[in-house]
């Protein structure tokens, strides 16, 4: 985006939010609280905010989980290579100022789908946080996949994250016939489920074409990055 558009959107679609605190949960996983006049702000879990990251570039961030009455959001970062986006959020420290654009994207949670397996990486920990919060007031049978680096595996359960399974970042979920024989095709019931598949492109399309091969449920897929490509 050029230089003007971008300072443009800023001054005028707003919020400019002030960090409260900012905290790396492993060296490579930092979870931000903002705090800004969000009251304006539609919220739906899932959707995606606009962080300007460099003068002409954006990157688009899940929002995972937010107080209108406070003015507080929080947000979930994976720092990681030398990519635009992470060195600038890994500068991000407390008292700094920025602009977050207002959430938007495709409902993806429905109060009505009894069982949910959610599927990701780190990029995909702040959506499993925004879903958890629904998922235990609606009682829902959920369960959540991690593909994790080793240093981030104790990342679920330090950002409070419950029922899930982390498995290590080698390769096994390009592998179908591995996908197949996963837990969650073997219980009774769970063909039936939603699934959420995010995070590498790679995985959420052999996890796809199993689910599509072996289930009766719904699918939402959303590839959050590629290896080899910029800015996906």
């Amino acid at each position: 985006m050029p230089k003007w558009m971008g300072d443009l959107l800023v001054s005028v679609t707003g919020p400019r939010m002030t960090i409260l605190e900012a905290d790396y949960i492993t060296p490579a996983i930092k979870k931000i609280r903002f705090q800004g006049d969000i009251s304006k702000m539609s919220f739906l879990i899932g959707g995606a905010s606009v962080i300007r990251v460099s003068d002409t570039d954006h990157r688009n961030y899940t929002v995972a989980s937010y107080d209108i009455k406070k003015g507080i959001l929080e947000m979930i970062f994976h720092i990681h290579g030398n990519g635009v986006g992470s060195r600038y959020i890994d500068t991000l420290k407390t008292g700094d100022e920025l602009f977050i654009s207002i959430p938007r994207g495709r409902a993806v949670y429905d109060p009505k789908v009894k069982r949910y397996l959610i599927f990701g990486d780190e990029t995909s920990l702040g959506l499993a946080c925004s879903f958890l919060h629904s998922l235990k007031r609606n009682e829902h049978d959920f369960h959540f996949y991690f593909e994790l680096d080793e240093a981030n595996r104790d990342a679920p359960q330090l950002l409070g994250l419950e029922n899930f399974t982390v498995f290590p970042k080698n390769g096994l979920f390009n592998n179908e016939k591995w996908i197949k024989d996963l837990p969650v095709f073997q219980a009774a019931g769970w063909e039936a489920a939603k699934f959420v598949l995010t995070g590498n492109a790679r995985s959420v399309q052999a996890f796809r074409k199993v689910f599509k091969n072996i289930a009766t449920g719904k699918v939402f897929t959303q590839g959050y990055w590629l290896e080899g490509k910029k800015g996906l």
